[in-house]
């Protein structure tokens, strides 16, 4: 195997603890550490060293888009600041070639996780229907794990060399 391909390996192995820590307090706290978003910072360079071309450029790119998408999203009060720095991070992995699929994978991971929030509590999904989105329902959706999710899927594609469906996002 190249050495190239044993330093995605190990960085894919590192990221996915990371991003598996920062999925598991975002559960239990609600919060998303920042040492977890500077572990995802601290493992782009090792992986932008085993990419090929300008890749990383465009990488930087993407990560500059999702952080002011995020910011939008996190200004209006639809993710938190963990979920907006976190998702940034990540989008450095998926550069610009996998952006698309790396948010559209996580929307429908949040989706999902949203879905099955409401089903294990119907009475809540009552009284939201009810006062139409209006009130205060408690701690909201853990993003964080769509995130980690959409995240995994997109850097496992990259180094299992796994096309990911195009068809669904062109």
């Amino acid at each position: 195997m190249p050495l190239i391909d044993i330093g995605r390996w190990a960085v894919a192995i590192a990221l996915s603890g990371v991003l598996a820590w920062a999925a598991i307090s975002d559960i239990r706290r609600r919060k998303i550490p920042n040492w977890t978003v500077l572990a995802v910072l601290g493992l782009f360079p090792p992986w932008a060293l085993c990419s090929e071309g300008p890749w990383a450029i465009w990488a930087l790119a993407a990560g500059l888009i999702a952080l002011v998408a995020s910011f939008i999203l996190y200004a209006t009060g639809v993710v938190g600041a963990g979920d907006s720095k976190l998702f940034a991070g990540v989008a450095l992995f998926a550069g610009m070639g996998h952006l698309i699929q790396l948010a559209v994978i996580t929307a429908l991971a949040g989706g999902v996780i949203a879905a099955i929030s409401l089903a294990a509590r119907p009475n809540r999904a009552m009284v939201m229907l009810t006062m139409r989105g209006k009130g205060d329902f408690g701690p909201g959706i853990p993003y964080g794990v769509a995130i980690a999710i959409g995240a995994a899927v997109v850097v496992w594609s990259v180094v299992l060399k796994l096309p990911l469906p195009e068809q669904f996002w062109s």
